[in-house]
């Protein structure tokens, strides 16, 4: 059943990193881009919400930030003032606004595709708009549409083959990652995607499946599909990566920060990079301490770093007594 799946649900697929680089037709271009005193970058950032890297370089400017629809509108509106010339703060607004209304219309127009795609009708508007967000999403450099339809096929062919109820896997697929598009909020996607699902009327059995996908039992047979075809797809080799040079500098990172605090012994970032584990002396630490030490470093965290959905941070404080009988 699962080599059958397997098969009806494959899709043509080529991984991409999510690197935005937009190049300059001459390194002059790039004194436009800062403007007198960096008032024309500052303004750029604000508008779009990214930060741009001029430094890379001599004919290349990198956009960064982990919102891939930011960074996407980004892309398109420097192209724009690069190849319009006029690179001002009013200019700049003008055009972040019309390729933002742009991109909006692209993202829901891709929403409607995967929807019918997959034989899903009459969903909410606003639930079709985020569905399109996946357009310039990837995760681990699998393109979210691509991973949602794969996955959707897989899951369906297992629910006919088994008598599951398929509409009720069709649809927790297709929203299955829905939360991954909130990343202005906090919370893992899981958490997020149920909570923006409850505002429809939605089965409960579909925010059920969704809400245990990554579950080690899931409660019901649907759910358990789900699962399934979710991890066929992100795990089948060649299906997602990540810059191995990029993924260890970001643990590292990570690691490197808990470090900075006094009386922290040891870090340990696990699960990749979800988790930081600190092991602090219990001498210097005490459990009042190691509270407020798990939230100062979140804090520290979620201020300097970029980071895809959450980082939990666990503090460990033990003491060890021995004695030896001879």
């Amino acid at each position: 059943i699962l080599v059958d799946a397997m098969q009806h649900g494959a899709t043509d697929y080529v991984a991409e990193y999510t690197v935005s680089n937009v190049y300059l037709p001459s390194p002059e271009i790039k004194g436009k881009i800062i403007g007198k005193e960096g008032r024309n970058i500052r303004s750029f950032e604000e508008q779009t919400g990214v930060t741009l890297d001029l430094d890379e370089s001599p004919d290349t400017v990198r956009i960064s930030s982990f919102d891939a629809v930011r960074r996407e509108i980004a892309r398109v509106s420097l192209e724009r003032l690069i190849k319009d010339g006029r690179i001002h703060p009013a200019r700049i607004e003008e055009v972040v606004a019309k390729t933002r209304a742009e991109i909006e219309k692209i993202m829901f127009k891709e929403g409607e595709k995967l929807c019918h795609k997959v034989g899903v009708y009459n969903l909410p508007r606003d639930i079709i708009a985020n569905l399109g967000k996946y357009k310039y999403r990837y995760s681990y450099g699998q393109n979210m549409i691509i991973h949602t339809l794969e996955e959707t096929q897989i899951g369906v062919k297992i629910a006919k083959e088994i008598g599951a109820d398929v509409n009720i896997v069709k649809l927790a697929c297709l929203l299955h990652d829905i939360g991954k598009v909130f990343t202005d909020k906090e919370g893992s996607h899981i958490e997020l995607g149920v909570e923006y699902l409850r505002k429809f009327n939605l089965p409960e059995a579909v925010i059920t499946a969704v809400a245990e996908h990554h579950e080690d039992h899931p409660s019901t047979v649907e759910g358990a599909i789900v699962q399934i075809a979710d991890n066929i797809s992100g795990g089948r080799p060649g299906a997602r990566y990540e810059d191995y040079e990029a993924y260890a500098k970001r643990l590292k990172a990570l690691e490197d920060t808990a470090l900075s605090f006094e009386g922290v012994e040891k870090a340990y970032a696990i699960s990749a990079g979800r988790e930081l584990r600190v092991i602090v002396n219990s001498d210097k630490t005490d459990d009042a301490s190691a509270v407020k030490l798990a939230n100062d470093i979140a804090e520290k965290i979620q201020k300097n770093h970029s980071y895809p959905g959450t980082v939990k941070v666990t503090v460990i404080r033990e003491k060890r007594a021995v004695g030896v009988a001879k």
